[in-house]
């Protein structure tokens, strides 16, 4: 028999929350890019985490929530199919006492799930103790939570205990990943996500719902010294083109150096990385579009 421990782990909540934060602090590595934007997680991102007692391996899905067009069904399809099929799903939370419509829907699509749910208080650097009391009191009356671990996925407190309480509900077997294995996904996925989550801070509120990024070309030069990247960056507008471009170019410009520099970091390499922007009118409700940007089912 195995004496490791291993398992899926699927983490919801409200877009916002800080699911992505908490997955790349417990990684220890960033993978999936944060962003103070809803919908910054559009696809189910795999993350695995190894030790001595053996693997998690995180589901950081798209936030869940009431969808407007076929970009958001997709998302909120991923989210709730992944519940089914994991040992264990942290809902995390902000500290507040009030529940808001969005946790409201969460908390009844978890009445239909068999899966034990672990709820996870984030963000507990930024209220008193008696605060987070209340909370917990008030989310116990709602829904039969089997651990509930108060955490700030940003400063990492308490990531050590929620480790603890997930192993509980691994069990034992083969592992399903190699020990240095950290991400499943494609390394041209999450060079498009990081040149998307630069966009989505640098630019203003109505736009970044709005675009899609996809790799065109991805080489390493025969040396092996850099990486030449082309990507695209697809908007619904003409006038949000305007906007990602910025006068004389500024915009795209700093998108593409702050994006750079992270993809630099994941590659250990020097990049070239060159960036277009094109209009696409209606992208998020086009199957095939969706395809395309890798929104696949």
């Amino acid at each position: 028999m195995d004496n490791k421990k291993t398992g899926f782990v699927a983490l919801i909540g409200r877009p916002n929350v800080g699911k992505s934060t908490l997955m790349n602090h417990i990684i220890g590595q960033k993978i999936a890019i944060t962003s103070n934007k809803p919908q910054t997680t559009r696809n189910r991102i795999q993350t695995v985490y190894t030790e001595d007692r053996g693997q998690l391996i995180f589901l950081d899905t798209p936030g869940i929530h009431k969808a407007k067009n076929k970009l958001g069904k997709y998302m909120v399809g991923v989210a709730k199919n992944t519940l089914g099929e994991v040992d264990v799903i942290l809902y995390l939370i902000e500290p507040s006492a009030f529940i808001g419509g969005g946790d409201r829907h969460i908390l009844e699509v978890l009445q239909k799930v068999k899966t034990p749910v672990v709820l996870v208080i984030n963000k507990i650097d930024t209220v008193p103790k008696e605060d987070l009391l209340k909370v917990i009191d008030t989310f116990r009356k709602e829904y039969d939570f089997c651990d509930i671990v108060p955490v700030s996925a940003l400063k990492g407190d308490n990531k050590e205990e929620l480790i603890d309480v997930l192993f509980k509900y691994m069990k034992y077997g083969p592992m399903f990943y190699d020990e240095d294995t950290v991400t499943d996904q494609p390394m041209r996925q999450i060079v498009a996500e990081l040149i998307r989550e630069k966009a989505l801070r640098l630019l203003s509120e109505e736009i970044p719902h709005g675009i899609a990024v996809s790799v065109d070309t991805m080489k390493e030069r025969t040396n092996g010294e850099i990486w030449d990247i082309n990507a695209t960056i697809v908007c619904e507008r003409d006038s949000h083109k305007g906007i990602i471009i910025g006068k004389g170019g500024e915009m795209l410009k700093k998108i593409g150096t702050d994006a750079r520099a992270d993809i630099e970091d994941m590659l250990m390499s020097k990049v070239n990385l060159k960036l277009w922007v094109k209009v696409k009118k209606d992208w998020r409700d086009s199957d095939f579009m969706l395809n395309n940007y890798g929104y696949k089912e």
